[in-house]
């Protein structure tokens, strides 16, 4: 008689109920991981939502050079509260200072001979008038006469070309000045130091560079810049209130005080913080001021804003 042998079958059976199980695990979806924090929510029925980035009052004045170089001294640092005129830093003015010691040397020279000019006309008139005071003309030629004559005239000119020269002196005395002032680089309002990007010794060039060798703002007052989509527009009442979420904890909530709106519609820039964004479509832009010490909020995050709207029916008017 033969024996049956169950381990086969009971091995199939296991591998059979094996398989039917990971099948339907791996067919179960991925659960979503809950949000760190909920999103922020209007409190209006009709409302308009747009994207806020704050900055200073002043805008983010991004500090250049017109003059490139060598960074010589730097009087600030980020957080320094500045005056307006204030210095800010500078660029190695060597040279500067050699060109303006021999401009100083050319203007003393021109004087000099101002006064050598002032004098040799002065001796060249009272020879003219001794000789004009002859009243004997056998005593001088009427040669020797026009030669003196000429003399004063001569010397005359000499004078005003004397002068002429002081004057030119004195311009590129004061070009070379000029020069020499402006590698000094001076706080063109007072503000606060948010960015700085050169150090003794780097070399800041002119003109527009990224990023900026210094980044000034005035933070007594900050705005809050809202992209309206150009869709949204239309519905855009100035009128309206206005409020913002701080970003990442809507917990923080602060009403919005219109300050003006740029009714140049542009291009949308994605808020990444640099100048050469993408565009993405075109947008109204609203700045609305707030009560800074109200947040915890520095300049540069973004901001959740929604504007109430008035309550239009099939676009076609308000609701009743």
């Amino acid at each position: 008689m033969i024996k049956f042998n169950y381990k086969l079958p009971l091995l199939a059976a296991v591998g059979l109920g094996f398989a039917i199980f990971t099948v339907i695990n791996s067919n179960k979806p991925t659960p979503i991981a809950p949000a760190v924090t909920d999103p922020a929510s209007a409190p209006y029925k009709s409302f308009i939502a747009g994207s806020g980035i704050v900055e200073a009052q002043s805008r983010n004045i991004e500090i250049g050079t017109p003059l490139p170089g060598i960074v010589k001294t730097l009087n600030v640092k980020v957080g320094d509260k500045v005056k307006a005129g204030a210095a800010l830093f500078s660029i190695d003015d060597r040279d500067t200072r050699a060109t303006l010691a021999i401009k100083q040397a050319d203007l003393t020279k021109a004087k000099a001979d101002l006064l050598i000019a002032k004098a040799t006309l002065e001796d060249a008139r009272t020879l003219n008038n001794l000789a004009t005071a002859v009243t004997d003309r056998r005593a001088i030629s009427a040669e020797e006469l026009l030669k003196r004559h000429n003399t004063v005239s001569i010397a005359q000119a000499r004078l005003e070309s004397a002068h002429a020269f002081i004057q030119q002196a004195e311009a590129n005395l004061a070009d070379t000045q000029t020069t020499l002032n402006r590698l000094t680089i001076l706080a063109p309002v007072a503000g606060d130091v948010l960015q700085v990007n050169i150090r003794p010794g780097e070399f800041a060039q002119a003109g527009s560079v990224n990023p900026a060798l210094l980044v000034l703002g005035n933070l007594d007052q900050v705005h809050v810049r809202v992209d309206i989509d150009e869709n949204d527009a239309w519905r855009f009442d100035k009128t309206r209130k206005a409020v913002a979420f701080l970003r990442g904890n809507r917990s923080f909530e602060v009403n919005l005080e219109l300050a003006y709106v740029e009714p140049y519609v542009i291009p949308k820039k994605s808020l990444t913080g640099d100048s050469n964004e993408r565009v993405d479509t075109r947008v109204l832009q609203a700045l609305y001021r707030f009560d800074r010490k109200q947040l915890p909020i520095f300049v540069g995050q973004q901001m959740d804003v929604f504007i109430e709207a008035p309550d239009y029916i099939a676009q076609k008017g308000p609701a009743s």
